[in-house]
């Protein structure tokens, strides 16, 4: 008669398979997904048994290969076809992310014609000149005298002939136009984007993403130039009266001030060979709005990937300022401004994402996009800023969040 079989061995097996399973129930998340921005967060179970029986019980159903589907996928990988995301869905269908950007790959032309050049004499007509001014005092310059009145350079001042002459340039040219250019480095900015999924698709899901982005730029070109310029010279009789020294700016009020002749009693125009230098800057914020299809997969059990593409539209907005130095006569005449502008910019997009999931609902991202778009231009005065940006580049890094 056979020996009784003992059911110690089977049972055990059976008892640490169950205890297995309810350990792995404990520890499995309650984990929706959003795309690839979002993945199930799962263990990897520690052997709980010695027994070869055990343990094939337990990896074969416990242990998940790296780069197996979601429990909430419900797509199907063996079809072409899209399968609508159902509303009462487990995976969740929405994303919310937030990072800093650094936009690199911009940079701006900046070109001057000899036009620019002739606001360096001031308004003469105005009583202002390119390194003082006479003007009109608040007493109506009474018997043909000011007291509102200033000038700039010790030179302008003859004490032996008791005479100041204020200099303007009334036309300035050049073989060529100005022209100097800045590439820019590293820009620091901000961006952030919602999105969700609409479609199962093979192993992907196929959803939309719209973004915001706001990029502060500022370049600054300096260059050096040289041409011909037209100088007139106002030559005014002070008479005895002792000049303050230069440089000297004299109030309107007209009381307690010095006082000189409020016109001048020559002028003489005076061909010149200078040179000079030229300071522009543009300080301009780049916003960019984005939308377009996205395809979102799960690599594997910590890591998730998308990829989008679309148009983009582009706002440019702020201030190209210049400084124009000509060197007349041994001193600087000198003249500054800023042109305030805002322009469109049109041009599409195509990024690449990275997620990494850190918490129930929270993934760090890194990403990467290419957003080609027109140039913007900034002109006045004679003057023009031509911000290229149909290459720049973006690269981000933020924590995504699902909801």
């Amino acid at each position: 008669m056979p020996a009784p079989t003992s059911d110690v061995g089977v049972d055990g097996c059976r008892a640490v398979a169950s205890a297995s399973r309810a350990i792995a129930a404990e520890r499995r998340p309650d984990r929706r997904l959003v795309g690839c921005s979002l993945f199930p967060f799962r263990r990897f179970w520690p052997p709980g048994c010695c027994l070869p029986l055990c343990l094939a019980v337990f990896l074969t159903g416990f242990v998940l290969p790296a780069l197996a589907q979601p429990e909430t996928f419900e797509g199907n990988p063996d079809s072409s076809a899209f399968i609508p995301i159902p509303k009462d869905t487990d995976d969740w269908t929405r994303h919310f992310r937030l990072g800093a950007l650094v936009g690199l790959n911009i940079s701006a032309n900046f070109n001057e014609s000899a036009a620019a050049f002739n606001s360096l004499g001031g308004a003469p007509q105005n009583g202002i000149f390119g390194d003082g001014y006479v003007r009109t005092d608040q007493t109506g310059n009474a018997g043909g005298y000011t007291g509102y009145w200033g000038y700039n350079n010790a030179s302008q001042y003859n004490a032996a002939a008791q005479t100041l002459t204020m200099h303007s340039i009334n036309s300035f040219s050049t073989t060529s136009g100005v022209n100097s250019s800045e590439n820019g480095g590293f820009m620091p900015g901000l961006e952030a984007a919602y999105g969700g999924n609409l479609w199962y698709w093979k192993h992907a899901r196929v959803g939309w993403e719209a973004g915001l982005g706001w990029l502060p730029i500022s370049l600054t070109a300096n260059s050096a130039f040289s041409g011909t310029a037209s100088q007139v010279s106002y030559v005014y009789n002070v008479g005895n009266v002792v000049l303050p020294s230069a440089p000297y700016q004299g109030g309107p009020s007209g009381q307690g001030e010095p006082l000189i002749p409020s016109t001048p009693e020559s002028q003489t125009a005076t061909n010149l060979e200078v040179s000079g230098t030229s300071q522009n800057t543009l300080d301009v914020s780049l916003y960019t709005l984005r939308f377009g299809p996205t395809l979102y997969w799960d690599l594997t059990q910590h890591f998730s990937t998308s990829i989008g593409v679309g148009p983009a539209l582009g706002v440019v907005s702020g201030d190209y300022k210049y400084t124009d130095t000509i060197m007349t006569g041994g001193f600087p005449t000198r003249t500054s401004g800023q042109i305030n502008a805002t322009d469109v910019v049109f041009g599409g997009y195509v990024n690449a994402t990275l997620l990494y999931h850190t918490s129930e609902s929270a993934d760090i991202y890194i990403g990467a996009q290419y957003m080609p778009m027109t140039d913007a231009t900034i002109s006045g005065n004679g003057r023009s800023c031509q911000l290229n940006l149909s290459g720049q580049l973006y690269f981000s890094v933020g924590i995504n969040w699902a909801f």
